[in-house]
């Protein structure tokens, strides 16, 4: 193989590499997501449920009998952790789309990088639109 096709191989390798890391990482997202709702689910059930003392959990293909308060704590924990991760996936996405862009020779989405106002922001937002 002669060099300029070397060239080209290697340019195809490496969208394709960055390409994939971006599809991995949104099928991971949906993944997780899946299980956060999930987890919303049940403790929405929890919450509905009738005084029982001690409820029954499904981890993997066995049940296991908690006491209720036990039971939402555990899957409020599972709940904060999976928010954490789908955070992190979410800032790594944006480097990942970035990396495809830049091989692409693409520039930089504009905007991508927006963060939403915090609450101490949006006090005057809100007085001067009195929201």
């Amino acid at each position: 193989m002669d060099w300029e096709s070397q060239r080209v191989v290697d340019y195809l390798t490496e969208v394709e590499e960055a390409a994939e890391q971006v599809l991995t990482t949104k099928q991971q997202m949906i993944d997780l997501d899946m299980k956060r709702n999930g987890n919303r689910e049940a403790l929405n059930a929890l919450k509905k449920m009738a005084s029982a003392e001690k409820v029954k959990v499904c981890f993997g293909h066995t049940f296991i009998k908690f006491p209720k308060s036990t039971a939402k704590e555990m899957i409020q924990k599972d709940q904060d952790q999976l928010d954490s991760e789908l955070n992190h996936l979410r800032q790594g996405l944006k480097a990942n789309v970035n990396h495809l862009n830049k091989t692409q020779g693409k520039p930089e989405l504009r905007g991508y990088n927006l963060l939403p106002l915090s609450t101490e922001e949006m006090k005057p937002v809100k007085s001067v639109f009195k929201l």
